[in-house]
């Protein structure tokens, strides 16, 4: 007990932040970059799952089933083994196959189809007469995507984008293992490999801090969204 009481204080002291402090930039770095990755593609492809589904505004089957098929594919890799398989992408397109800037793209292959699927699940949320109704009155697809549909399923995409975000930091400790850096790294070559309790208690402490506060900031945006509607 004494021992791990040691460890408990350790993890707060100077000598163990000087290393996990940088780590969280790393982490943070990541996260930003594959966020954003994250967000912009799979809010496209779920999109376009809605639009191109049997009862889509633009039915297209065959599109719809392949498209689908690679999304699931990739959702049902491991995330260790999507990672080793794209880190050569990584190195064909910026020269180096490790560190936070080549695990970007694995971190994106990872998180897209799963958030493409929360994009999806989010639209379909909303009720179709709403969308029949805005076709009904002669509005074209971008204009019911745009100001119906994106708009009308909001609360519910903040939601799913804040689970992506927390799944993004998540991924990148796993990546940590690969040569990615941030507080992954941290937590396996110092904390696992080398006995550091302190370390590892340090970098898990941060990940949580992290998680805690993208989920209260995405529950406090999804919250604003839907009192903002009521009082209108």
């Amino acid at each position: 007990m004494s021992t791990l009481l040691k460890s408990v204080q350790s993890a707060f002291g100077a000598e163990v932040w000087s290393i996990v402090g940088p780590s969280i930039m790393e982490t943070f770095y990541m996260t930003a970059l594959t966020t954003i990755l994250t967000g912009i593609f799979g809010l496209v492809l779920g999109v376009a799952l809605v639009l191109t589904d049997r009862d889509g505004l633009h039915p297209l089957p065959v599109f719809n089933s392949v498209l689908g098929g690679i999304i699931n594919a990739l959702r049902s890799m491991p995330s260790m083994i999507v990672i080793i398989l794209t880190l050569p992408l990584s190195r064909l397109i910026i020269g180096i196959s490790y560190g936070p800037s080549a695990c970007v793209f694995a971190l994106a292959f990872t998180c897209i189809p799963m958030y493409a699927r929360l994009v999806e699940n989010s639209i379909l949320e909303v009720p179709k007469g709403k969308f029949e109704a805005a076709k009904a009155m002669g509005s074209r697809a971008g204009a019911i995507v745009f100001k119906v549909m994106l708009p009308e399923a909001l609360p519910a995409l903040v939601r799913s984008f804040t689970v992506a975000v927390i799944a993004v930091i998540s991924t990148t400790a796993l990546a940590g293992s690969f040569g990615a850096g941030g507080l992954g790294d941290v937590a396996v070559r110092y904390g696992y490999q080398r006995f550091r309790v302190d370390m590892l208690i340090a970098s898990v402490s941060a990940l949580v801090v992290l998680v805690t506060a993208v989920q209260i900031i995405g529950n406090g945006i999804a919250k604003g969204i839907l009192k903002r509607r009521h009082l209108i």
